[in-house]
């Protein structure tokens, strides 16, 4: 359904401690440089507690919000260049609405071109602020915390490093998280960027429609199997992961349905995979490191045999070496430079993946109870897929964003709509 909603108030929300004098100047890292100047955004929805009103959730939220920026200082100021952010706690914007309906309405059938009215700003509309959020309070008493961050300042993990935190200050246990390390330009030194194009991959958000698809556990199993290499002894050690089973398998249908295949060479397609960096470096960093430290593994797979079931696993294979070859090293920005080129010209496709599996989204209890359902929104980038974790937790969800006609030929393709769930509007159970 469509869901409206009116802004009741907004504030600007500060640090409730001043940034010391020696931390108000944040260097970005290279790798926060060459991100793009983007809101990533995520929708908390909670169902109604008797107990607790709105007006003590409200002020309970911005209360340990506050707090909670003290420890996220750089969120709370001012980019300036793409080189730094000036921590001079001028604040994030915070809004509060009113929705015309209940949760139970939006959750009942989930629109992802509907999420973006949980936000107060369009998501290229980030300018030098370093996050954004909004709270929405539904007729039932249930409530939508939104929260927008920028991507110049932090990556998925980083967002959620800041989720948690906020969620166990507002629960009286922020003294058990432990602080968030600010130092990616040392690990990652800044560089010239004059030439580059930081909006690289960015579309109108009008061009794009976003559509969410949820995959069962058994269908990811079925999916794990059917991408299973049970011929090259050097690749039967592991089972693909539900990511790489589905990645790979919304990829091969993309492309059929695309016309890409053994007898057409016309065009490369290309499949990008988000990866964290702090596991990859040497030595490993500790998860609470905050910033960009994440890169994209590049993989164009062959095209040849793309359409034999037995060989599909060579698709995850080459993923898979990809991923394993990412490193914390400084030398992939010529190669992002050539593939844009490549993907510029119409020569090369691009199919993004980012998976936000596995992360404690659903574990953001502010202090009365954890989020029934956790959404994103209509990006702002064509052909990406982002993965979310059903509620339950063993299924997940595929967020699509691609061109209208791109995304029809792929709803038309009998093979991809056998593993979506046979519920055709993915509802999502209210408790």
């Amino acid at each position: 359904m469509k869901v409206d909603i009116q802004i009741i108030s907004s504030c600007t929300m500060k640090p409730s401690s001043q940034t010391p004098n020696d931390l108000q100047n944040y260097k970005l890292s290279f790798l926060d440089q060459v991100s793009p100047p983007v809101f990533m955004p995520l929708v908390l929805f909670y169902p109604s507690d008797n107990h607790l009103t709105n007006t003590y959730k409200s002020n309970q939220l911005k209360q340990s919000l506050s707090e909670a920026l003290t420890r996220y200082y750089p969120l709370a100021g001012r980019l300036i260049n793409n080189t730094y952010v000036n921590c001079n706690d001028e604040g994030i914007p915070y809004f509060e609405a009113r929705a015309n309906c209940k949760l139970s309405d939006v959750l009942s059938n989930p629109n992802p071109q509907e999420m973006n009215k949980f936000l107060p700003y369009e998501l290229d509309d980030v300018k030098d602020i370093g996050m954004i959020i909004q709270v929405t309070f539904f007729e039932c008493g249930g409530m939508a915390v939104a929260i927008g961050i920028s991507h110049k300042i932090a990556d998925a993990l980083s967002f959620f490093l800041f989720i948690t935190s906020w969620a166990a200050v507002s629960r009286g246990e922020g003294e058990n998280i432990p602080s968030p390390k600010f130092e990616s330009a040392n690990l990652f030194p800044p560089r010239d960027l004059a030439d580059y194009n930081h909006k690289l991959g960015m579309v109108n958000r009008n061009d794009i429609v976003t559509k969410r698809f949820v995959f069962t556990a058994s269908k990811l199993a079925a999916l794990r199997g059917k991408y299973t290499n049970t011929v090259n002894h050097e690749y039967q050690r592991r089972c693909p992961t539900r990511i790489e089973a589905l990645s790979a398998f919304i990829w091969t249908r993309f492309v059929n349905a695309n016309g890409g295949n053994e007898d057409n060479h016309d065009k490369m397609y290309m499949l990008n995979h988000a990866v964290n960096l702090r596991t990859r470096m040497d030595p490993p960093l500790a998860g609470y490191y905050f910033g960009n430290i994440s890169r994209p593994a590049i993989t164009i797979p062959s095209l040849d045999n793309i359409n034999d079931e037995e060989k599909g696993y060579e698709i995850v294979n080459q993923v898979r070496d990809a991923i394993r070859n990412v490193s914390g090293d400084n030398k992939a920005l010529n190669s992002m430079k050539e593939k844009a080129k490549l993907v510029k010209k119409g020569e090369m496709v691009s199919v993004s993946f980012t998976s936000l599996c596995r992360f404690p989204s659903y574990e953001a209890d502010f202090g009365w109870g954890k989020p029934v359902w956790v959404g994103s929104a209509s990006l702002t980038f064509k052909n990406l897929v982002v993965f979310l974790d059903t509620p339950s937790g063993d299924g997940i969800e595929a967020w699509i964003n691609m061109k209208l006609e791109d995304l029809a030929k792929l709803e038309a393709d009998k093979e991809f709509l056998s593993y979506v769930s046979s519920t055709p509007d993915g509802k999502v159970s209210v408790y």
